[in-house]
């Protein structure tokens, strides 16, 4: 698995993963037990993760609805 998107946003995660879902792009997210142990401060953030044949595809999904991306 390849990581597409990372951040403190739990918003724009969620809205990551709907669109994924929506173009039939499986996708898992990782951290989120780090994040609940640091106490909901933000600081920790969450890695989207998908498969790395998708990894182009979903990058294209991101950049259509205007979500940002790292690198």
């Amino acid at each position: 698995m390849e990581q597409l998107l990372r951040t403190t946003n739990i918003t724009t995660i969620a809205y990551a993963q709907a669109l994924l879902q929506g173009e039939g792009i499986d996708c898992f997210e990782m951290d989120v037990n780090m994040s609940i142990l640091e106490g909901s401060i933000g600081i920790l953030p969450r890695r989207l993760m998908v498969r790395r044949a998708d990894l182009a595809r979903a990058k294209q999904v991101m950049a259509d609805n205007g979500i940002a991306l790292d690198g």
